[in-house]
């Protein structure tokens, strides 16, 4: 079975709506503001992409990095690699970024049977919160910053559900405040 990796973004409280500037929010771009960039706290982006064998979106997260990822450099393992979007209401990918529609939750499950390595779920805050109350997510890669945002899109789920046991399988402090944490999710 694959790994389904979630990997974000987030503030101390659970936000992690619109970290690079994207319009429509209106704390937009705040892992630049106030916060001093230090390329060792992006190490993971980069070993992401080397470990990561598919990228799954949701339909918002894909439509934002269509236009966008094909032509940034730091993202050519991403564009390299097969791309699903999880949508029921995409009619076809964008030609510039081509990817599998995925209709379901339930397809997902099937993808994660199939034969590769491991799928990493960038941004997509709805599906991220969909595939957890599936039980599907298995590790999470978080960049925690600094900062408390208050209203915005969330990483977890605010479903009354039973409990996930988490287990810190990596983690460290930048001197900017940024903190990794990597955590499997306990089966």
């Amino acid at each position: 079975m694959r790994t389904l990796i979630v990997t974000a973004f987030v503030s101390v409280d659970g936000v992690m709506e619109a970290p690079g500037g994207e319009s429509g929010y209106r704390n937009t771009g705040w892992t630049f503001k106030d916060i001093d960039f230090d390329p060792a706290a992006y190490e993971i982006k980069g070993r992401e992409q080397e470990e990561t064998t598919a990228l799954l979106l949701g339909r918002a997260s894909y439509q934002a990095f269509a236009p966008v990822w094909p032509t940034m450099d730091d993202f050519a393992g991403y564009n390299a690699m097969p791309r699903y979007v999880v949508s029921s209401t995409l009619a076809e990918a964008d030609p510039r970024w081509p990817a599998t529609i995925l209709r379901s939750v339930d397809d997902v499950a099937a993808l994660k049977e199939t034969e590769g390595g491991p799928i990493a779920v960038h941004g997509s805050a709805t599906l991220g919160k969909s595939l957890a109350d599936a039980g599907l997510v298995d590790r999470y890669h978080l960049l925690v910053f600094p900062v408390l945002l208050g209203a915005g899109k969330r990483l977890f789920s605010e479903a009354d559900k039973d409990r996930t046991l988490l287990k810190l399988t990596e983690c460290d402090a930048y001197p900017n405040g940024v903190q990794k944490q990597v955590f499997d999710v306990v089966r």
